[in-house]
């Protein structure tokens, strides 16, 4: 298997049908990158071993986080870490741990991506 194909089969375990979304958006305008995202995140990154795909989203989300202005993959993402085993719990309390670090506006942004996820989860 190449690093497309290992990237396209890590995809469908994480994010499912939500990354067909983001793959489709960019496909006629950045197909480039649908391909760099495929082979290095997905296909290299995440397919190291040392950590587990539930470790590496809770990584993740919680960069998004720290960085701010990233809510829509903050919602592939809050989406993916419930897919590979993180619990509504687990989620907010990471954000919460959050709030001395980056400050309440941050930690108030992904809790609202993550209510709404749950909300339409539910």
């Amino acid at each position: 298997m190449n690093k497309k194909e290992i990237g396209l089969k890590n995809l469908a375990k994480i994010d499912g049908a939500a990354a067909e979304v983001v793959f489709d958006s960019l496909k006629d305008l950045a197909p480039d990158l649908n391909n760099l995202m495929l082979k290095f995140a997905f296909g290299t990154i995440y397919e190291r071993g040392v950590l587990n795909f539930k470790d590496r989203e809770l990584i993740t989300i919680t960069s998004l986080l720290t960085q701010g202005g990233c809510e829509n993959q903050l919602r592939v993402h809050i989406q993916a870490s419930l897919n590979v085993g993180l619990t509504q719990e687990e989620i907010i309390e990471t954000f919460i741990h959050y709030a001395p670090y980056v400050g309440f506006p941050r930690v108030l942004n992904a809790i609202f991506v993550a209510k709404e996820i749950f909300t339409d989860r539910k």
